[in-house]
């Protein structure tokens, strides 16, 4: 799993982030030693294996946990908002590395955003919820041709959707929201 905030930990240099749960697993070093400089080198990384989670950047941060969830060779990734506390130029390059990294592993990677802009970039389908309770109101599958932007007229057409499937989910929990604190 990836978070929003890094998770990781600091005393730890970023190859021995990276290699944690190979450690745990009792991987032999040399054998989890030398996958975390692949995947360190996956995320364009190499050259700070020995620096510490305090001397990176919030990209970089972010990367090192990308690389940790991804030395445990999972079947599938769960992402809850990792790019949500970037500024926007490296949430954009970040994006795209996301892209690259799904394309080249071949792992289902299931992504949480609140940012439609986002899901219609990232996604191949797009689990859109309900309020209260969270339950699937519709999925929407992304046939939009790669690489994408959201300067060409189907992301436009298809941010439009969403944005009305979610503005109806918004009235609704706005309303019973509304509804229950005027109840006695």
């Amino acid at each position: 799993m990836v978070f929003q905030e890094y998770a990781l930990f600091p005393w730890r240099t970023v190859l021995e982030n990276v290699a944690f749960g190979p450690e745990v697993r009792k991987v032999p070093r040399a054998e989890r030693d030398a996958a975390a400089r692949r995947l360190i080198e996956m995320v364009h990384l190499a050259g700070f294996e020995h620096r510490y989670p305090h001397e990176l950047s919030g990209g970089m941060r972010q990367r090192v946990a990308l690389a940790r969830a991804l030395a445990n060779d999972p079947e599938i990734l769960l992402f809850d908002e990792p790019l949500a506390a970037l500024d926007s130029q490296t949430r954009r390059v970040l994006q795209d590395e996301l892209v690259r990294i799904w394309a080249e592993t071949g792992k289902t990677f299931i992504y949480v955003t609140h940012s439609l802009q986002e899901a219609v970039l990232l996604g191949t389908r797009i689990v859109v919820m309900t309020a209260r309770p969270g339950r699937i109101k519709q999925i929407v599958p992304v046939t939009l041709p790669r690489p994408r932007s959201l300067t060409h007229r189907g992301e436009a057409e298809m941010l439009e959707r969403l944005d009305g499937l979610l503005a109806d989910e918004i009235k609704r929990a706005m309303a019973t929201d509304l509804g229950t604190s005027a109840a006695p």
